[in-house]
């Protein structure tokens, strides 16, 4: 298995408006938008989220089981690969890729199934900062990749 050596801390948001709060404190932090990978239900808020956080708008994915996601960022290409894994095998079948667990993917991919907005931040020096963050303003499962590199 390819993996990324790149550390990312990863949230899910009940919605868009809970997501936009995390980004906004995130950029207030000094993270900058490069850094940030939304992903989410293909649905209105969601894509106007996207344009807004990033500048453009996401790409349109459909996952197993013909789950409709829109998503941009640095994350997307990691889980994705050379193979464009990200559309067969979905958020579970991927996220070991950047250091989680399995069990952490299917959480994060059952989460946007039902309308959570996925916030990752590449954050290698200061993950425990975006990790505090994510969490203070209502990110639930945040985590860090932590096994990156290793499997």
């Amino acid at each position: 298995m390819v993996t990324d050596n790149t550390l990312f801390t990863v949230a899910v948001f009940q919605d868009a408006a809970w997501a936009q709060k995390g980004i906004d404190a995130l950029k207030r932090a000094g993270f900058p938008a490069e850094s940030l990978t939304i992903l989410t239900k293909d649905q209105p808020d969601a894509a106007a989220l996207i344009q807004r956080t990033l500048g453009a708008g996401g790409a349109r994915l459909e996952l197993p089981g013909g789950a409709q996601v829109v998503a941009a960022g640095p994350l997307v290409a990691a889980l994705d690969g050379p193979a464009r894994d990200l559309a067969k095998l979905g958020i579970a079948g991927t996220m070991r890729r950047v250091g989680f667990q399995s069990h952490d993917g299917r959480i994060f991919e059952t989460l946007v199934g039902r309308g959570g907005v996925l916030v990752a931040i590449k954050s290698e020096p200061r993950a425990a900062d975006a990790l505090a963050i994510l969490h203070s303003y209502g990110g639930g499962n945040a985590a860090i990749g932590a096994w990156s590199g290793r499997l």
